[in-house]
């Protein structure tokens, strides 16, 4: 139809949270601009002409993180400087260029969106070896702690979470006007929702008094079972829900408990936002995903998890924001659960209205636009001048032996 525009949005299944702000500000776009834009979702490191070891990342990240910690600390940190990045980008570049070529290809986009870091440099040497250039825009999707690869300078805008983040990009060499601040998207339906915690609890069968707390688990979540057997046993005036994540393991943990408190066990849930909505705090990791959804829902965080890397400055983010507070230990969590609800909940209330402060249950709208602006400027082709680094670019791939020269991509410079 006339006036069609294509937004592909690029992502990774490393973690929960690339892919969800992926739907969310695909859920946003369709909501309000309806069949004036054709929306898709891609993770390229699906295509097989991706070396295995990139692949294998997305499956990877959780064993290594869960049972090697101390090693993923350590290569997070390693890597997260200026040559170490500029190394990894020319890896990167070498890896994922025929996959990501084809994929622009076959999509033909008007505008790019990608909320992982890893596709920009392949990206960026499409660009210069076309002469063809797609807006492009980069979402950043941790609150504090960001790698260097998130900031790349080739991209139109970079949406970060935080002020925090916003300085962190500045610093890495992007100017100021391409770093906007929207807060990492989270799916429309956590804006949406607007009953009150009480006839949510009463439409989900939970009772509607109690101080209600959700406990969010999954394969990545240490100890999350030894915090609720400390909650169920504590004897406080709590009302749990305990969500495993879809981590059989735990749900099957959960299901064999004899219960002291109301409790309501559920697997994998597609109605996160309604729960959020019906609850007075939330127990889980420091993610990013779980993090900001909480936030968006204006619900204290006690985070009894933290992994190192992009997860420390989530939990800082938190803490030092007033949201909520840090307990690692069933010990440290019935202390805090304690102080939460001493004093006719005061400081729980507390902790709430600095998450509301905190939160941006609207990031996936403001995404939503800056991406359907971006695409209604379109590509635009450079012409003339020779384009900085485009024959370094040439010989990179020609050394690896990578594809590279087609109608589309070869030019009067390309000897």
């Amino acid at each position: 139809m006339t006036g069609e525009k294509r937004i592909l949005i690029l992502t990774s299944d490393a973690g929960f949270g690339h892919r969800s702000a992926a739907n969310a500000i695909a859920a946003a776009l369709q909501e309000t601009r309806g069949d004036r834009c054709v929306v898709e979702i891609v993770n390229p490191l699906e295509d097989k002409r991706v070396p295995t070891t990139l692949r294998k990342r997305q499956t990877d990240y959780d064993r290594i993180v869960r049972e090697m910690p101390n090693l993923y600390r350590f290569g997070y940190r390693a890597s997260d400087a200026p040559v170490p990045s500029a190394i990894a980008e020319r890896a990167l570049t070498v890896m994922l260029f025929e996959a990501m070529h084809d994929i622009v290809q076959q999509h033909r986009p008007d505008a790019i969106v990608t909320t992982y870091p890893l596709y920009q440099a392949p990206l960026g040497a499409i660009f210069a070896l076309s002469r063809h250039n797609i807006p492009l825009l980069t979402v950043v999707t941790d609150l504090a702690t960001v790698h260097r690869l998130w900031f790349y300078d080739a991209v139109d805008l970079c949406l970060v979470p935080t002020s925090t983040v916003r300085e962190l990009a500045i610093a890495s060499g992007l100017f100021p006007d391409e770093v906007q601040i929207t807060g990492i998207p989270v799916h429309p339906n956590f804006a949406r929702e607007d009953r009150e915690p009480v006839a949510i609890r009463a439409a989900l069968g939970w009772q509607p008094d109690l101080t209600t707390v959700l406990a969010v688990g999954s394969k990545r979540v240490r100890h999350l079972g030894e915090v609720l057997r400390a909650l169920n046993h504590s004897g406080l005036p709590l009302q749990l829900v305990a969500v495993a994540g879809g981590d059989e393991e735990l749900y099957g943990e959960f299901q064999s408990t004899e219960w002291h408190t109301p409790t309501h066990v559920y697997n994998f849930v597609e109605n996160m936002p309604t729960l959020m909505h019906a609850v007075d705090c939330v127990v889980c990791k420091a993610g990013g995903l779980i993090v900001t959804e909480s936030l968006a829902c204006g619900l204290p965080l006690l985070l009894v998890d933290v992994l190192p890397g992009q997860e420390t400055g989530n939990a800082e983010f938190v803490v030092k924001g007033g949201a909520g507070e840090l307990g690692e230990k069933p010990i440290d969590v019935l202390e805090i659960m304690y102080h939460w609800l001493d004093q006719g909940g005061a400081r729980l209330a507390q902790h709430a209205q600095n998450a509301r402060r905190l939160g941006r249950p609207r990031a996936a709208y403001d995404v939503a636009e800056l991406a359907w602006a971006a695409a209604e400027r379109g590509p635009h082709t450079k012409t003339g001048s020779k384009i900085p680094g485009r024959l370094k670019l040439i010989a990179l791939l020609k050394r690896h032996g990578v594809p590279w020269r087609d109608k589309r991509l070869s030019g009067p410079e390309d000897s």
